[in-house]
């Protein structure tokens, strides 16, 4: 999500979701969805274990604007300098919310990059515009297959079974707490379910210490809602994706434990935004359920000890909110089949990375990379995060999901900030989502 600490990553997240509408003129522009080449290029292997041909230039677009910016960098330039002569990687970075104003419309003249990032819950809205090309015949001479990947992340890179995003990272939600406050107040260790957690949360009442704020914001109260929701058995919506269900018992559930600390002062009732974790580094706040992009930030803290754990399992089953960064292929990009074995080959260099990588606070999208020594031992800080993985759940890969879920963003808002009821809230949130996914169907398709 590459929130670290810029306004970005909170607004432009949200502006790149409403800049995705500006698109639609692709979807009645025509133009062939066939995937570039996965061969033919000069002297060139087609798996793209290597690159042979005659020098080229690759124009490479994404939004790592914020903390991963300089790791993005250097990568680039390692690549550029191993491949001198060869490749050479021109690095365009615009912020998330530009990124998606600027892509269509170079798209559509034909001036597209050669290969670009984007988060898998953008993919199914610019594919179904088609922005991007299906690559399963890259991935394919690539050599990934869905057992290298948790299936969360191999699935999400798909839309209507056809591949169009390859895995890069995870990022998710973990929990962070405040060691110096938890020695004050006598707990030992992270909590790890319920009973665990609202103990911790008594003692830390007893000490005068308000220890779990609820943040109202979707950066981060709504994930820890969606997380929750998915710990009690729930889901964001019905298998075919025709209706929000988030307003289900479980929906209830998810959000009754996060007013229940609210009423019982474990939580300031007006949270502003980021307030719960600068609360945290300041040493008023124990507990934070708080994504992996903020772990440089913490790691850079140096009179308050913070540290990270997975969730804990409030319901009786795993879940977290997670994202993912994934190569895609826009089209019109390029036409030169070199520069498309270059890509090829960029991109495996680039995965083959990921533990690389992970030094963004990533967690590296392939399961072999998590298990690494150079993640698990050079990286053992993100291991509560990479522990995580197979209870992180996407959003389903529909074209126009953000627009729908953002009436979840506001039900939660309304409700922790106590505009509405918790049941109200959630109703008609559900039912105003269920209204766009209708109309979404119409749009897309």
């Amino acid at each position: 999500m590459d929130k670290v600490t810029t306004p970005l990553t909170r607004r432009g997240f949200l502006g790149a979701v409403g800049a995705l509408g500006g698109a639609a003129a692709l979807a009645a522009c025509g133009g062939s969805s066939k995937p570039p080449g996965s061969g033919g290029a000069t002297g060139s292997a087609a798996a793209g274990k290597t690159y042979s041909g005659p020098a080229v230039k690759l124009a490479f677009w994404n939004g790592w604007t914020g903390g991963d910016q300089p790791f993005a960098k250097q990568m680039v330039d390692q690549f550029n300098a191993q491949n001198k002569g060869k490749i050479q990687v021109q690095m365009n970075v615009s912020q998330w919310a530009d990124f998606f104003q600027k892509l269509p419309a170079a798209v559509q003249s034909g001036n597209g990059p050669d290969v670009a990032v984007m988060h898998i819950d953008d993919i199914p809205t610019q594919a179904a515009q088609q922005v991007i090309v299906p690559l399963d015949a890259i991935a394919s001479a690539l050599g990934f297959t869905a057992s290298m990947f948790a299936p969360a992340v191999w699935n999400g890179g798909m839309y209507k079974g056809k591949r169009y995003g390859i895995p890069i990272d995870v990022h998710d939600l973990g929990l962070y707490y405040n060691k110096d406050l938890f020695d004050k107040a006598g707990i030992s260790s992270p909590p790890t379910d319920e009973n665990s957690y609202m103990d911790a949360c008594d003692k830390l009442k007893s000490k005068g210490i308000q220890g779990s704020w609820v943040s109202p914001f979707q950066f981060t109260g709504a994930f820890m809602f969606m997380s929750l929701l998915w710990q009690y058995g729930g889901d964001l919506y019905n298998s075919d994706v025709s209706k929000a269900t988030w307003d289900s018992e479980a929906g209830m559930k998810a959000l009754n434990f996060m007013l229940s600390l609210i009423t019982k002062g474990y939580s300031p009732k007006n949270v502003a935004q980021d307030a719960d974790f600068n609360a945290l580094q300041a040493g008023k706040n124990a507990l934070n359920w708080q994504g992996i992009w903020q772990v440089p930030t913490v790691r850079g803290l140096k009179s308050t000890k913070i540290e990270f754990a997975p969730l804990p399992k409030i319901g009786p089953k795993g879940g977290v909110w997670g994202n993912s960064h994934q190569f895609v292929l826009p089209r019109n990009g390029s036409s030169d089949p070199n520069k498309q074995a270059a890509a090829r080959f960029f991109i495996r260099w680039f995965t083959e990375r990921e533990a690389e990588w992970a030094k963004s606070a990533k967690v590296p999208a392939e399961t072999k990379l998590q298990k690494s020594s150079a993640f698990t031992q050079g990286l053992s800080y993100l291991k509560p995060f990479a522990e995580e993985v197979p209870d992180v759940h996407f959003p389903p890969s529909v074209a126009g999901i953000g627009d729908a879920t953002q009436k979840l963003y506001d039900a939660i808002q309304a409700a922790v900030l106590g505009k509405s009821s918790a049941q109200a809230a959630l109703s008609n949130s559900a039912k105003s989502a269920t209204s766009i996914l209708a109309a979404n169907k119409k749009k897309y398709g």
